[in-house]
């Protein structure tokens, strides 16, 4: 990345298709709730719930999805087809683990994993055939978010975001038809918008699998590849998989947390979040997006050997992706009345959803920043510096300090929201000056490797010429 006109082109040509792509998703599940909004605030907070088991089930199949954009960009920009079909054979059996394991629980057992969540016994039986439905597409959704990354990280990002099209249409009007009874149908409510669910998500997967397989590309799968380990690879992906791995479980324990807290509130209040995770959920398409799209090419820059393209990237990602953010929240939070009023929340919760958008105007750019710089480690090689940092500030700032002010302080509600994201503040300090180092650049191909040393020097040059400038100024 040369210029400012390339970055921008990047993020026009890459980055938005992948930021609409998981608009497209997150979408699906803010037409759950909206549909089930009809059906009154108990519905709403029961799928919110249901929803935040999701999200614990996200984060123990990301860090191996996060690794293997790690090894899909590099090998990607060496040009390495072996190295991205043996890339896909582990993680599709490490996430197929993941996914079948959440899917038997949720179906067998959905009762236990609500009742961690929340007291109430009117949500946990709201929520139980919903979840013994998502269960079945669980599977499904990981196999797709890895299809989906391996044409993302080779630049071929117009078929997830046709395929999330399709999925929405089809998820949306079988919401439409289950939820309330259409066309002779019958009425599930809450479980006629686990079955849109899961009919999208085979739909999703087919769609991605016969693409994949019938799209012409200098880098193909081939079953013979994929599953041809050696001790070496193994070896080399766990340990950049196992850092990144550990942070997204523990970073899922730690909302799990966050949320048996918010689960333990007023009704309204369950009722709130529940809709205020689905606008975050719709900015975070927009950063999560920007943010993949950073990953593949500080990836591909670093696999191809071009680290000062890398750097450069980061710094101007770092810059530009939270300015998208802010501007995203500070419409919704313009708009929170007719936004919130498609939840149909009663008026307490309509005060707190306002409120809470105002909190997160300020907290959402600072996340977005230490989200990007995370993402854009671990595409370079550095899994562990951004795992302890986000880690050690979520359960030494935000979970005890939310744990005490909603478990033994008893504070107001929106008091406790305001501690849930107090732990971005030290992050952010703490990795703006790990990405001003450069540390962060640590190849995994033989390419990237011999022109490190070079670009350790230029830092190094760098850096001094911009002490020695600052020192001139001030003297």
């Amino acid at each position: 990345m040369k210029n400012k006109r390339s970055f921008l082109y990047v993020m026009l040509t890459i980055a938005f298709p992948i930021a609409l792509q998981n608009l497209l998703t997150t979408t699906a599940s803010m037409v759950d709730t909206i549909m089930i909004g009809r059906l009154g605030e108990s519905c709403v907070a029961a799928v919110g719930i249901c929803s935040q088991i999701s999200s614990l089930f996200f984060s123990c199949y990301w860090g191996f999805a996060s690794a293997s954009i790690l090894f899909f960009s590099q090998y990607w920009g060496a040009d390495d087809e072996k190295g991205i079909n043996r890339t896909f054979g582990i993680t599709f059996i490490c996430m197929a683990i993941v996914g079948f394991a959440f899917a038997s629980l949720c179906i067998i057992r959905p009762e236990f994993l609500l009742g961690v969540y929340t007291d109430k016994e009117v949500f946990i039986q709201i929520g139980k055939p919903y979840m013994r439905i998502v269960g079945w597409a669980y599977p499904l959704q990981v196999f797709a978010v890895l299809i989906s990354f391996l044409l993302r990280s080779t630049e071929r990002v117009k078929a997830p975001l046709i395929c999330s099209i399709v999925g929405l249409v089809v998820n949306f009007c079988l919401n439409f038809v289950l939820i309330y009874g259409k066309f002779g149908a019958p009425k599930m409510g809450a479980a006629g918008a686990a079955v849109g669910t899961l009919a999208s998500a085979i739909i999703n997967l087919l769609l991605l699998f016969i693409y994949l397989m019938r799209s012409e590309c200098k880098v193909r799968i081939r079953l013979s590849q994929m599953f041809l380990f050696h001790g070496g690879f193994i070896r080399v992906y766990l340990a950049n998989a196992f850092p990144i791995l550990c942070n997204e479980l523990f970073y899922g324990v730690g909302q799990m947390l966050i949320n048996i807290v918010i689960g333990h509130q007023n009704e309204s209040a369950i009722a709130a979040m529940a809709a205020f995770r689905v606008c975050e959920g719709f900015v975070y398409a927009f950063f999560g997006g920007l943010s993949n799209a950073t990953s593949v090419v500080i990836g591909q820059s670093v696999g191809a050997g071009d680290h000062k393209g890398a750097y450069r990237f980061m710094k101007r990602s770092a810059l530009f992706c939270p300015a998208v953010t802010f501007g995203i929240v500070l419409i919704c939070a313009l708009l929170h009345e007719p936004l919130f009023g498609l939840f149909g929340l009663g008026d307490q919760a309509l005060r707190y959803g306002m409120y809470m958008l105002y909190i997160y105007l300020f907290f959402g750019a600072v996340r977005t920043c230490n989200y990007i710089m995370n993402e854009g480690y671990r595409a370079a090689g550095e899994t562990r510096v951004g795992t302890y940092v986000e880690i050690g500030g979520l359960f030494l700032v935000s979970v005890p300090a939310t744990w005490i002010a909603g478990m033994v302080l008893h504070l107001p509600f929106l008091a406790v929201f305001s501690f849930v994201y107090t732990d971005e503040l030290v992050r952010l300090a703490i990795e703006l000056a790990y990405t001003r180092s450069g540390k962060w650049v640590k190849p995994v191909t033989e390419a990237g490797r011999k022109t490190l040393p070079e670009f350790k020097d230029w830092l190094k040059n760098r850096n001094n010429r911009k002490r020695n400038a600052t020192s001139i100024k001030n003297n």
